[in-house]
């Protein structure tokens, strides 16, 4: 399997090819690359690793749903790749900006909560993993918008406690830690 996690990051890093992370100079496939490491540390599971490498292509790139499918089903078996698919799926925004523009981003985050509330605990676990990696750059290169992403991710983690427990924890854990920070930085 470990074949088809290395053909699912290529095909990743073509999907992101040109784009860069917000906050770095770095090409945006090391995020994927990092929250596949992530989930990779609680589960040996392709599916997860593969959609954890995937989580952002439908939302960012211009892949759509049928030919990540049909990518899939060139690298893995049928049930694997349909897993997979889903778990991308799962953890692609429904509600955003451009499809809802009459509400503002604390209705759209909060259905998003709502959303991802009543995905499986293997789509939760890769959003554990993504929260981590997302939360140590914004923290520390956006002061402004920092604090209210970690107040969605606390929201977020109320909301999807069924992946993995070590994780889990880990994520909220990070969260407390860097808006208790926040808090003692706006206080001095």
């Amino acid at each position: 399997m470990e074949q088809a996690i290395e053909k699912v990051k290529d095909f990743a890093k073509k999907a992101h090819d040109g784009q860069m992370r917000k906050y770095t100079p770095e090409p945006y496939i090391v995020h994927p690359v990092r929250v596949m490491k992530l989930c990779k540390e609680y589960t040996s599971s392709a599916p997860v690793l593969c959609a954890a490498l995937l989580h952002d292509v439908l939302e960012d790139t211009d892949v759509g749903k049928e030919k990540l499918r049909d990518f899939l089903l060139s690298v893995m078996n049928e049930k694997d790749a349909a897993l997979t698919l889903q778990l991308v799926v799962d953890l692609t925004d429904v509600y955003i900006k451009k499809d809802y523009p009459q509400w503002n981003r604390r209705t759209r985050k909060k259905k998003e909560a709502d959303r991802i509330a009543e995905t499986s605990g293997q789509a939760q676990t890769i959003k554990y993993a993504d929260i981590i990696d997302n939360c140590k750059e914004i923290v520390q290169y956006d002061k402004e918008f920092g604090p209210k992403f970690l107040q969605e991710c606390k929201m977020l983690l109320q909301r999807m406690p069924k992946g993995n427990p070590q994780l889990y924890q880990r994520a909220k854990d990070l969260v407390e830690k860097e808006l208790a920070q926040w808090k003692m930085e706006k206080q001095s």
